[in-house]
């Protein structure tokens, strides 16, 4: 059922990203969403936090952030009715999550202030799948670097292994599997070599850190066990194989790299994965002058690709695109679920 202007009017951003995520498939973060909402009176500073938001609720991911912050919550075991409400997935959830709300409402806010760190391994089956078309493109290996990065995961991207529309690719017998609903025909295989990989955000995520760790493992969704394991798995790699990734912003960060000499026979490839929206319109020009004019100075022996796995601007749908340079072009790869559960591929094939 399509809710009706009225009808979204009269709810609040949790309520209203539950209806997402239920479509999505998650009906138990749904459901605690909904309780949530109703009983968000009985946290009095999360509720005036979340009313007067001053930016974009959406783009901001302000459901996600609470939604994260109780399952914060939830883990730490130090609300018996809560962790038992999240391990059963089943009982009173507004008794529940109500009387959580209550105890909980500082720890909550001060959860919220600060951006996802969400990181999802699952994406990067879109990105190697885009990396093996740039390959296609420019036959040679490559410089990667993240955008966004969090904790580096990504940039581990070569440490995993991947179902791409029944074509096994990557590293054999890796812990970390990645295999996506797979929707059109395979993509083209093709070696990828990453020579070097670094990324930047504006707080990484310290791999070594156990809460640094958790906090990740709260942004799984709760009934999302396989990509908790995941996760888990990603995260005992990057501890033994720790990811560069600088702190810093990414309109600064970005024109500092590409500026940077790249030696012949090497491809420079910029990934950024759910990252740009958090940025305001300056740095955002920033950044798309940054490509522009690196664009502009790439020729067939240092090219430079741009991969893009990110929300359209009216944030109906997920779209994997990649840019090529010396010639520009841009090529929509894909569309794809928000966490990489399935990628509509519309790219090339052998």
């Amino acid at each position: 059922m399509i809710a009706t202007s009225d009808d979204a009017a009269d709810r609040g951003p949790l309520r209203r990203q539950a209806a997402a995520v239920r479509e999505m498939g998650s009906s138990f973060v749904a459901t605690v969403l909904e309780a949530a909402e109703r009983q968000l009176h009985q946290a009095p500073r999360t509720a005036a936090l979340i009313a007067a938001w001053p930016r974009d609720v959406a783009a901001d991911a302000l459901a996600m952030r609470f939604n994260a912050a109780l399952h914060a919550v939830a883990r730490g075991e130090t609300l018996p009715a809560l962790a038992a409400l999240y391990r059963d997935q089943a009982g009173d959830f507004d008794r529940v999550i109500g009387e959580a709300l209550a105890v909980a409402d500082d720890v909550i806010v001060e959860w919220m202030r600060d951006p996802p760190q969400t990181n999802e391994v699952g994406r990067t089956a879109a990105i190697m799948a885009a990396l093996m078309v740039a390959r296609a493109h420019h036959d040679m290996p490559c410089e990667l670097r993240e955008l966004g990065a969090s904790a580096g995961l990504n940039l581990n991207l070569d440490r995993y292994v991947y179902d791409l529309g029944g074509r096994t690719v990557g590293l054999a017998g890796s812990p970390v599997r990645v295999a996506p609903a797979w929707r059109g025909a395979p993509p083209p295989v093709r070696p990828v070599e990453i020579v070097s990989a670094c990324g930047v955000d504006l707080r990484p995520v310290d791999v070594g850190d156990a809460a640094a760790r958790a906090r990740l493992m709260a942004y799984i969704w709760a009934d999302q066990h396989d990509r908790a394991a995941r996760l888990a798995a990603a995260l005992a790699i990057a501890r033994e194989r720790p990811p560069q990734v600088d702190a810093g912003d990414i309109a600064l960060w970005l024109p500092d790299q590409l500026a940077r000499p790249q030696p012949e026979g090497r491809c420079r490839i910029i990934v950024h994965s759910m990252a740009l929206q958090y940025l305001d319109p300056v740095r955002r020009q920033t950044v798309e002058a940054a490509f522009r004019d690196a664009g502009a100075r790439a020729t067939a022996t240092r090219p430079l690709a741009r991969i893009g796995f990110e929300w359209t601007t009216p944030r109906d749908a997920v779209h994997l695109s990649l840019t090529v340079w010396p010639d520009g072009a841009t090529h929509h790869l894909g569309t794809c679920h928000a966490y990489g559960a399935w990628i509509d591929w519309h790219g090339p094939t052998d």
